[in-house]
């Protein structure tokens, strides 16, 4: 790599953990991307990273997540002006307390939470592989744990739960994960999932909690340390908490619901990997 500045991607990094996440990289020496879904909050995040003495290792990247149009088009125009990218960080995520839908029909989690990074990873895939060995990285939860995937009612068109379509959505972020670990060697890129702690964020207050034990620094360290520590370089296809190896679900562990999941992701993103 000589001395090539490694580039990290943060999706949802304009506030909460995605951007102490940022913080952090910025200060581990890699260029950071910041993403939001409006232009004006990246450019108040970016306004507010570099005052830490970091502008020049900072850039901003608006999309909205819930388009997968836009997550093409805004992709690609990112491919363009980053032919490499080191770091894929998954961050961004929704709790949504009713059900929503985005203008492609699909319901709001399950689609910024899940089909985006599907969408995004593929996009971004020649800068991935240009990078080798990548790192690509979903933030999932510890909620997965007691959640499935709804094949008869994936966009939960019939009594909806914003806390069963998260977990749903958490769920397939460990599969994603899983799933592109099995597509690629570790020496091209990576791919592991983390639960990051309980934090006090948008999305908490989101559950109906006040706040959570976990700091926003407690809540970033696992996401660093899959982005930037070698003793993960070439460790793919596992799942994390506090910066350790941790058991995922059994549903999570699943090659049969793995597979599925994958099949039905490039359907409805129209894509082929």
């Amino acid at each position: 790599m000589g001395n090539l500045v490694r580039t990290a991607l943060v999706t949802g990094s304009t506030d909460g953990i995605g951007k102490e996440t940022a913080k952090g990289l910025l200060r581990k020496g890699l260029r950071v991307i910041v993403h939001g879904r409006s232009a004006a909050s990246v450019a108040r995040a970016v306004d507010e990273l570099a005052a830490s003495g970091e502008a020049a290792a900072l850039e901003g990247w608006a999309c909205d997540l819930s388009s997968l149009a836009e997550v093409r088009a805004r992709g690609a125009e990112l491919l363009a002006r980053h032919p490499r990218l080191d770091v894929l960080l998954h961050n961004a995520g929704v709790y949504a307390n009713r059900r929503a839908v985005t203008v492609d029909g699909f319901e709001l989690t399950f689609a910024v939470s899940h089909l985006a990074p599907f969408l995004l990873t593929h996009t971004l895939l020649p800068a991935l592989r240009a990078a080798a060995p990548a790192r690509v990285i979903l933030v999932s939860s510890q909620v997965h744990q007691g959640a499935g995937v709804n094949w008869s009612d994936l966009q939960l068109s019939r009594g909806y739960s914003a806390y069963g379509a998260y977990g749903q959505a958490k769920l397939c972020n460990v599969l994603f994960a899983n799933g592109l670990a099995a597509r690629f060697a570790p020496e091209t890129l990576t791919a592991n999932s983390l639960h990051p702690g309980v934090v006090t964020t948008k999305l908490l207050r989101g559950f109906g909690m006040g706040s959570g034990p976990d700091s926003l620094e407690e809540g970033a360290r696992t996401s660093i340390h899959l982005a930037t520590s070698p003793e993960v370089a070439l460790v793919t296809g596992r799942y994390f908490a506090r910066s350790q190896e941790a058991t995922c679900s059994r549903e999570a562990r699943s090659t049969e619901t793995r597979e599925r999941l994958w099949t039905l992701s490039e359907e409805l993103t129209e894509i082929r990997y």
